[in-house]
């Protein structure tokens, strides 16, 4: 049975792989990277190998590898790394799983396969749960993401049951627009200590009044201050104030949006804004136009995100 000693609760970052300009793994920026997150914007959990982190562009040795470097440089200083381990083959998504539990990660999530598609809920229960299987000490969590994966089997029906079927099952990642089925699943499992990490970031305060534990995303990873600011002011009833930092983020990534933001946009702005390399994504993607950045930058400063001095420093400034 899965350890719960630890609930995964609040800002979770995740990660970019940083590269370098041949696109090969830039290992030597991790600890700098892992003392950025926690000194500079105040997260100290990570989502490893997901979306943001171009997993599924990786090989498995390249995997293995990412999350090693994590775990060891986020020693003694990050709360908990979370691997995501989900691929298309079985085997490969228990071999990552097994990895994780090897070299002390303190949880592992898995998307739904998105080639050949589990077609209903019970399908998709038996894949997770052969994955699950191989990391037993594990806590285990579901990625959620319609979007990408095209599986749209909703969370709600997913999680009724869900622990009977995988003991090891503590949460979920929810990145998806579709709060009605992110609040039914809160609704209908309160007595149960899942984590509820809601994936949208622009949509973060709505999720936390219908019940979210958490949140797991790509901007905290420079706009982590900003939105621990919010979760602050939630927890202390301030709702005035959270509902102005959420407008705040609101603005930035709805610019960001129109511009067309994925992961090659945010590799470029955490580099703007931390000042550590993260290079360029690997195909099929590619790289930020110089016309991204330059309207990303000019954004972030007029939102008062960040000045010349931040941009040398890496910091970012509350918003007005």
């Amino acid at each position: 049975m899965a350890s719960r000693k630890k609930k995964l609760q609040g800002l979770v970052a995740a990660t970019i792989t940083p590269m370098t300009e041949h696109g090969e793994i830039n290992f030597s920026v991790i600890g700098q990277y892992v003392d950025y997150l926690v000194e500079e914007q105040g997260v100290k959990n990570i989502f490893v190998n997901g979306t943001t982190g171009e997993g599924l562009s990786l090989s498995v040795s390249e995997r293995r590898q990412v999350a090693e470097e994590w775990m060891t440089k986020g020693r003694n200083k990050l709360d908990q790394v979370v691997i995501h381990v989900g691929a298309l083959s079985l085997k490969e998504s228990q071999e990552l799983a097994r990895h994780a539990a090897e070299i002390g990660a303190d949880g592992i999530a898995v998307i739904a396969p998105f080639f050949l598609k589990p077609w209903n809920k019970d399908v998709l229960i038996n894949f997770l749960k052969e994955v699950a299987a191989a990391a037993p000490a594990l806590p285990f969590y579901y990625y959620h993401i319609p979007a990408l994966t095209g599986v749209k089997i909703r969370a709600e029906e997913l999680l009724d049951g869900i622990q009977e079927k995988i003991p090891t099952f503590q949460g979920l990642k929810f990145s998806d627009t579709d709060l009605l089925d992110f609040g039914q699943c809160v609704d209908q499992n309160r007595e149960r200590q899942f984590a509820f990490l809601f994936g949208v970031d622009e949509q973060l305060l709505s999720a936390l009044v219908m019940g979210a534990t958490g949140a797991v995303g790509s901007t905290y990873n420079y706009l982590g201050k900003k939105t621990n600011q919010m979760l602050e002011a939630f927890e202390r009833k301030d709702f005035s104030s959270a509902l102005n930092h959420q407008f705040c983020i609101q603005r930035f990534i709805n610019f960001v949006l129109k511009l067309g933001f994925g992961v090659s946009q945010t590799k470029a702005i955490m580099t703007l804004v931390s000042g550590i390399p993260m290079g360029p994504p690997r195909p099929p993607l590619q790289r930020a136009s110089r016309e991204f950045i330059d309207e990303a930058k000019a954004r972030l400063e007029s939102l008062d995100f960040l000045s010349s001095t931040d941009l040398k420093d890496g910091n970012l400034e509350s918003c007005s």
